[in-house]
């Protein structure tokens, strides 16, 4: 089933450089050169392509995985806002969850407000990449400071071809 995978972790806004997303799972390196490797897949339900939650893992290349963590999305408040605005919505088993059955054109996690996971997330990473964070956090500093570049100059016509 296709959870549009990629624009959920990108929503989540983690900050490793080093990652990537293979069909519904992103893989990180959070510490460059270290063994240690993250993954974090969506936590399926008792109920048939319906997802709960994240499962956070850390994995070692030669000793599989070390460490995990289940991050319900009703724990997170993932989906608080957008199950309390449909009345009886509460009481269902849906509530709290995603299914890959969706409305077209939306994603299935639409409504879902990450900042609860991505925080989880955060503690949990620290504790197996420490500085992880920060080391790739780019610098809000940096990023407001407007550099003036010279205007490139005027090129020469070269003799002879080039490539």
């Amino acid at each position: 089933m296709n959870l549009q995978a990629p624009e959920f972790f990108a929503e989540l806004g983690l900050p490793f450089h080093n990652s990537t997303v293979v069909g519904n799972t992103y893989y990180a390196t959070p510490v460059p050169d270290a063994p240690l490797r993250l993954r974090i897949t969506f936590a399926r339900t008792i109920s048939a392509d319906t997802y709960g939650g994240l499962r956070v893992a850390v994995i070692h290349p030669d000793r599989g995985e070390v460490d995990a963590v289940a991050l319900s999305f009703l724990d997170h408040d993932t989906f608080r806002r957008r199950d309390e605005a449909k009345s009886g919505f509460v009481h269902s088993v849906e509530y709290g969850t995603f299914s890959a059955y969706h409305r077209p054109g939306q994603p299935p996690w639409a409504g879902a407000v990450t900042t609860g996971l991505r925080d989880a997330i955060k503690q949990y990473t620290a504790v197996w990449f420490p500085g992880a964070w920060a080391a790739s956090a780019p610098s809000h500093a940096a990023a407001r400071t407007v550099h003036k570049m010279p205007a490139p100059a005027a090129a020469a016509p070269a003799a002879g071809r080039t490539r």
